[in-house]
């Protein structure tokens, strides 16, 4: 089996769902990272690092086995593998959504189950066992859980219930599926094994990571706007700005204009803008972040 250097920081990244997305993100964090159509070992444009593919369902094993120091998963897989790691941060984003993701008990529509009790005796199809088992068991209710290979959704009129993964609900709400109960909201975490966290010089890289990931999900949904404004306006126009924000205030060449820069939710630009621009406002621009660290 594999093992990192001593001075290389081994890194895994989840090959399937998340993969394009946790490319993506490290792009905007600072790293490019090539990955060819059949390869397991991507490039990376840091000499320091080096990049392994693994399933997110194996992460956390080979992640304490020290096969690769760090890596991303989701918690849901830490916990179905009972990992000992060390959980570095959480990083909130998913494949499809920013939301974090939900395994849900679901039925066929037209199910007379309500309840997870409903499934006494019954049968459960899912790629999450462990939890699954560990779920009933806490309620007390005898099932069969069976592990899914795929195409969880189309065993729910097989069986008597799956357990499976959604972040919109689309696929349930395609296959005519309504959910009973939620067992486990999970997020992606950055994880490092005990081995690596030691050592200092691995553990500062880690760290590093961590904080450039995090800047960059924390500009995911925000832009930054600058503006000119008058000195006798710009009491006016700083009542604009959320209240949660203090904005960065310059004086100009002109001592009767001051410029104006603060962050702002993406969302609230579209009415922002306009409102400044009648409060007095000129040279208004907007652009997106690549990272935001506090």
């Amino acid at each position: 089996m594999l093992k990192p250097s001593s001075a290389v920081l081994r890194l895994g990244i989840p090959k399937g769902s998340l993969e394009n997305a946790t490319v993506d993100l490290f792009a905007r964090a600072g790293w490019r990272i090539s990955i060819s159509d059949r390869g397991y070992f991507p490039a990376i444009d840091d000499p320091d690092m080096e990049v392994i593919l693994f399933r997110a369902q194996e992460m956390s094993r080979y992640v304490q086995e020290n096969v690769v120091d760090v890596g991303l998963t989701g918690s849901d897989w830490i916990r179905e593998n009972g990992s000992d790691v060390h959980e570095v941060a959480e990083l909130v984003y998913s494949k499809a959504t920013s939301r974090p993701a939900q395994w849900v008990l679901a039925v066929p529509r037209e199910s007379p189950v309500q309840t997870p009790e409903d499934l006494r005796n019954g049968v459960i199809a899912t790629e999450l066992v462990n939890v699954t088992r560990a779920y009933f068991q806490q309620k007390n209710i005898p099932v069969k859980v069976e592990f899914s290979w795929g195409a969880t959704e189309v065993k729910a009129r097989l069986l008597d219930a799956i357990v499976d993964i959604t972040e919109t609900g689309s696929s349930l709400r395609a296959n005519n599926l309504r959910i009973v109960d939620t067992l486990l909201t999970s997020t992606t975490r950055l994880i490092a094994g005990h081995d690596a966290w030691k050592q200092p010089r691995k553990r500062e890289k880690i760290e590093n990571v961590a904080l450039l990931l995090q800047g960059a999900i924390n500009a995911r949904e925000k832009v930054g706007l600058k503006l000119n404004a008058p000195r006798d306006k710009l009491d006016a126009v700083v009542k604009i700005l959320p209240a949660e924000k203090s904005p960065t205030i310059s004086p100009l060449a002109d001592g009767s204009w001051v410029a104006v820069e603060v962050i702002l939710e993406e969302r609230l630009e579209r009415d922002l803008v306009p409102r400044l621009k009648r409060a007095g406002a000129t040279g208004l621009i907007t652009y997106p972040l690549n990272k935001v660290i506090p």
